[in-house]
């Protein structure tokens, strides 16, 4: 009885972390982000021995990209193709910079990736890798590069005071 009792203590904290998969989805795109949640909690629940203890956040979302990834080989649109469009329709209501917004919008899906899971996820770059399945000197080399190329599509329409707002955020 004790086992299970640790068992259900263990998905209750992993399981706290739902409304954040759903985020996480809904900003990716995902047709139904509840679903993908529950599905992500379900696969969690299986693989509860996979699922690091300290923080299950990378775990959840590499688990969710995983599932979002299929979810677009099946539709007919592939949605992660469409990452810059699907955030450009989140970039509004966040309230962020439009100068920044605009930028963000003219970045690949890989530099959006690094910079939101950096960004909007609050994961560290270790955490990042962690959810891309890429190790944290590549992730590091990633988000390097998608700050540099962020940095001149400002300079490139010269937004100088997102760029000021930039150089405080980054650092």
């Amino acid at each position: 009885m004790s086992m299970e009792r640790d068992h259900e203590a263990e998905f209750r904290f992993v399981f706290s972390h739902l409304g954040s998969v759903i985020a996480y989805a809904r900003r990716r795109g995902s047709r139904d982000a509840e679903a993908l949640g529950a599905d992500v909690m379900t696969v969690a629940w299986r693989r509860l021995s996979d699922v690091p203890k300290d923080d299950p956040r990378p775990w959840l979302y590499a688990t969710a990209r995983n599932l979002l990834m299929a979810e677009a080989r099946r539709s007919a649109r592939d949605r992660v193709a469409r990452m810059p469009e699907l955030v450009a329709e989140t970039l509004e209501p966040r309230g962020l910079d439009p100068e920044l917004a605009g930028a963000l919008r003219l970045l690949s899906s890989s530099d959006l990736e690094a910079l939101l899971l950096v960004a909007w996820e609050d994961l560290t770059p270790t955490q990042a890798a962690r959810a891309l399945g890429i190790s944290a000197v590549a992730f590091r080399v990633r988000l390097l590069r998608a700050r540099r190329r962020l940095e001149a599509r400002l300079r490139e329409n010269d937004h100088p005071a997102a760029m000021a707002r930039l150089d405080v955020e980054g650092t």
